[in-house]
């Protein structure tokens, strides 16, 4: 390096710039503590797949610190010209590789030529692509594995009868074929079949029912081994033969019980034990095992012993060996992978075995060809994004920027009149809210979907300006992702938080009136369900309830009572806003004006304070972290920041915006058409009357009082005048004639 790195703040972050591959490969030197990010997941990256999976050494699905020092040396030891990478172009110039690049520089020419390019000296990431997928589906897939459409004509039919005794094995291009290893296990095994079918006319001594044979003498052993054994135990010991007798007592305790009786039955030998050791058929019991046993005589006894009468023991015992080794020769034909082709093996012909080994030899010399074809598309893939990929994990500047997108960014969502620019994926929104709502940033959680049923994921959306009010669950927007396709957006979660500093200071004024607006609701609704509790009981009792017992001092209930009671209701709140009315007389508007800015400044200032400090510590790492990725920093969303993510659009330069209201007039239109209410002055002169009284009964004393004056200067009196529980009134001293 010629000249020293530079680092650059970012809203209140220190990241190492980074603008061509030369500085990129010093970069990747620098401490990992210096880099914003040690690592990321691969999902939510705008980046071409096959670039995170190449990068992707250990296959992970994550991306890390040595993984990408790993992909900047691998590059810089085939380039010796950065051009196309500061370029961050799809382009490979043949030129531009170095010495370690012959082999790359060698392929490239094959694939051009297979392309019939005219252009020699550069390859494209398509033209790779293309002739790499042209030459798989031709069968070369350098991997030995050789699919039976690429052989030719005679061949086919032994390959299918080998892929069918054998595991599935597919090439790179998905066809399952054969291999060397298949072919190399298939000789193996057809040796060891053959020398076992050899032995088949010395083990299979009962001719074709052999097999049939041994497995009913193998079904019918337990049986006829415990009844040879009682056999033995009889000629030993005589007196034995008492104790394989049931006694008396048991089958009378059996009697009358069906699963009783079967269970002491089937503790009986199958016949009376000879000293001999020979079964007679004649003698067997009629129990359980009585038709299986007779079966068995007449379907394998006789027709191998010749005896019809009886059983020996050692005419058993040779039975049961030679069984035993019809089954396991048996048990071994059934293991052997190729037992269905036992019919055409001494048919295989050594040469067409050879020739498929000819085959995938073929395919399997073009493994370094291939390989070199995907070395060539990595060298490329990488020329094109470890530039851009390195801007987006050592340093974040595209995260800053209106006219390019970070490569963790999804898309803008458009959402009740704001653009909110950031959107990152969210794979676990319960995971990500958890860690999201420690923090002091407004986020929306929204799922978008297609529009025609394809792709349909959630974002987590930073809402940085206007208000958080209008934002809630279920509230519908458009959501553009970062190639301008169009998708259904709904806000499925909101970790709310102040977006301005307004906000944070009138937020205590809002939740006055929701729990002023509230608790009316909560007394309305009491009373609703009061009056109809009362109304269902007096309905259901089909009369009025009175009071229990009135107060001795309380006047009767009446029409008289309701009055005076409305009276003093009306007499209360006159008072209260004469007294009211009388204090805002002694104050002036500046006084008022005063008052009402301290109360404001009173709620406002602490709740502005803490507002603000919660807008300087808004942090939009959480927001990445919450996505899997691994940061040195804090993103501070500063207040430049924060209107780069959410912003109101301007209306165009050339617009005009014309004031009047159209509805006034469509309204206006519509009053006129509509027929006219009819009108109810009754109900207006009651409300009249009962303002009218309301202010009279307020200012009786006044009225009172004036009209006694007037009484007593035309010598009357004012007894008459006087409300109850008033005192006389003492009229003014007349003046001197």
């Amino acid at each position: 390096m010629t000249s020293p790195l530079v680092y650059r703040r970012y809203g209140g972050s220190l990241q190492v710039s980074i603008p061509s591959f030369e500085v990129l490969v010093e970069a990747v030197r620098i401490p990992e503590t210096q880099w914003l990010a040690t690592a990321c997941p691969l999902e939510g990256l705008n980046c071409d797949p096959r670039f995170l999976a190449f990068v992707d050494t250990d296959g992970n699905k994550r991306i890390r610190v040595a993984e990408l020092r790993a992909a900047v040396e691998h590059a810089v030891k085939l380039l010796k010209s950065y051009q196309g990478a500061d370029a961050a172009s799809d382009v490979l110039a043949l030129d531009a590789l170095s010495e370690a690049g012959v082999k790359l520089r060698d392929v490239a020419g094959i694939l051009l030529e297979t392309l019939k390019a005219v252009d020699r000296t550069r390859i494209s990431l398509e033209q790779v692509r293309t002739s790499e997928k042209a030459l798989r589906e031709a069968g070369q897939n350098g991997d030995g594995i050789v699919a039976p459409a690429f052989l030719p004509e005679p061949l086919r039919p032994l390959a299918q009868k080998l892929m069918a005794c054998f595991p599935e094995v597919k090439n790179r291009a998905g066809q399952a074929g054969v291999d060397l290893p298949m072919l190399q296990r298939f000789r193996e095994e057809r040796s060891a079949l053959l020398v076992h079918l050899a032995e088949k006319a010395s083990v299979l001594a009962w001719g074709e029912r052999s097999v049939e044979h041994a497995r009913r003498i193998q079904e019918i052993r337990p049986l006829l081994d415990t009844y040879f054994l009682q056999c033995r135990l009889v000629a030993a010991q005589p007196e034995a033969v008492t104790s394989l007798k049931l006694e008396a007592g048991r089958v009378q305790g059996a009697l009358g019980d069906t699963q009783a009786l079967a269970r002491v039955v089937s503790e009986l030998p199958v016949a009376p034990p000879e000293p001999g050791g020979a079964l007679r058929w004649s003698r067997l019991y009629r129990g359980q095992s009585f038709e299986k046993l007779d079966a068995f005589r007449k379907d394998v006894a006789v027709p191998l012993t010749g005896d019809m009468a009886t059983l020996v023991d050692t005419a058993w015992r040779d039975l049961s060996a030679k069984a035993d080794a019809i089954l396991a020769w048996q048990s071994r034909m059934e293991a052997s992978p190729l037992r269905g082709l036992v019919e055409v093996l001494p048919t295989l012909s050594e040469s067409e075995l050879e020739a498929l080994e000819a085959a995938c030899r073929a395919d399997l010399a073009l493994k370094d060809k291939l390989d070199a074809v995907d070395e060539l598309e990595r060298l490329i893939l990488y020329q094109r994004w470890l530039l851009m990929f390195a801007n987006n994990f050592i340093s974040m500047p595209d995260l800053y920027q209106t006219k390019r997108r970070a490569l963790m960014e999804k898309g803008t969502l458009i959402l009740g009149g704001w653009r909110f620019r950031l959107a990152v994926l969210v794979t676990n929104r319960a995971a990500h809210a958890a860690l999201t709502s420690q923090g002091t940033t407004c986020t929306l959680y929204v799922h978008v979907a297609a529009k025609e049923g394809g792709e349909s994921y959630e974002v987590a959306v930073p809402a940085t300006r206007g208000r958080s009010g209008g934002l809630m669950v279920g509230k519908r927007g458009v959501f553009y992702d970062v190639e301008g396709r169009e998708y259904d957006a709904v806000v499925t979660q909101v970790i709310r938080q102040p977006v301005s500093l307004w906000e944070s200071m009138t937020m205590p004024f809002e939740r006055i009136g929701q729990f002023i607006s509230k608790k009316i609701e909560g007394m309305a609704a009491a009373g609703e369900k009061s009056l109809d509790e009362t109304l269902e009981k007096s309905y259901a009792q089909g009369t009025v309830v009175a009071p229990a017992a009135p107060a001795p001092a309380a006047p009767a209930a009446g029409p008289g009572g309701f009055i005076a009671a409305a009276g003093i209701a009306f007499a209360a709140v006159g008072s209260s806003l004469a007294f009211i009315v009388t204090q805002m007389k002694s104050l002036t508007v500046f006084d008022v004006i005063s008052a009402s800015m301290v109360v404001a400044a009173v709620v406002m200032l602490p709740s502005g304070l803490l507002g603000w400090l919660k807008l300087r510590k808004r942090n939009l790492a959480l927001l990445l972290e919450g996505s899997g990725w691994a940061l040195n920093d804090k993103l501070m969303l500063t207040r430049d920041l924060a209107a780069l993510i959410t912003r109101r659009p301007r209306l165009p330069k050339n617009a005009r915006v014309d004031r009047t209201d159209v509805l006034h007039s469509v309204l206006v239109k519509a009053r006129e058409d509509d027929e006219a209410e009819p009108r109810s002055p009754g109900m207006w002169l009651a409300i009249g009357l009962v303002i009218l009284f309301v202010l009279l009964w307020q200012f009786r004393e006044p009225i009172i009082r004036e009209a006694c004056t007037r009484r007593w200067m035309a010598g009357a009196t004012c007894d008459s005048l006087m409300t109850p529980g008033s005192s006389p009134t003492v009229p003014p001293a007349q003046p001197a004639p």
